[in-house]
């Protein structure tokens, strides 16, 4: 992933917040590069990773749903949900729809993980300064998945020398994520 965004989606109430969320759900928006994982095992991770059936969740908000962006999207989407209702032998309640508009949630769902280390947060601040640039910042996802978890710092860094940057940015930013306290 080169992106993940927390915010409302899947419906058409206009303006969704937190607490009028209207007919929206809670949704992760992420931008990939294909390349590096395809849309196919993005959903492979979508599928094994939460349950699909629809009356476990209580309200609109926390439906399971998936939003595509075009037809190929689609298409694949429905051809994996037909193969796993064939393999689970069950109906899957997840709903398929498309991507019509993605409005990004309040600043305190984004970033969750990573706000649990505020030295972090700090020091992460000051190479992305305004909300855009931390929410859509490659490097705060994947320190907010590191502290969750998923991958290691040195991963994190052997990735960084890999990014379309000069090296003394490669360095400044290596250099930065040392500094943090753990």
């Amino acid at each position: 992933m080169v992106i993940t965004r927390v915010g409302y989606a899947g419906g058409t109430t206009q303006a969704p917040t937190y607490k009028q969320m209207g007919d929206h759900t809670e949704t992760l928006q992420i931008e990939f590069n294909p390349k590096v994982i395809s849309f196919r095992n993005l959903l492979k991770v979508f599928w094994e990773n939460h349950n699909p059936n629809r009356a476990l969740y209580k309200e609109r908000q926390y439906i399971s749903i998936i939003l595509y962006q075009n037809e190929e999207q689609r298409v694949l989407i429905e051809k994996m949900k037909s193969e796993l209702e064939y393999e689970l032998k069950e109906e899957i309640q997840t709903e398929v729809s498309p991507c019509k508009h993605f409005t990004l949630a309040e600043d305190y769902h984004q970033k969750y993980y990573l706000k649990k280390y505020p030295d972090a947060v700090e020091k992460m601040r000051t190479i992305y300064p305004t909300d855009d640039e931390y929410f859509s910042s490659t490097l705060v996802a994947r320190l907010n998945g590191f502290v969750k978890g998923y991958g290691t710092l040195t991963n994190i860094k052997e990735e960084i020398r890999s990014w379309n940057t000069s090296q003394v940015n490669q360095t400044k930013l290596i250099d930065l994520i040392n500094s943090i306290k753990w």
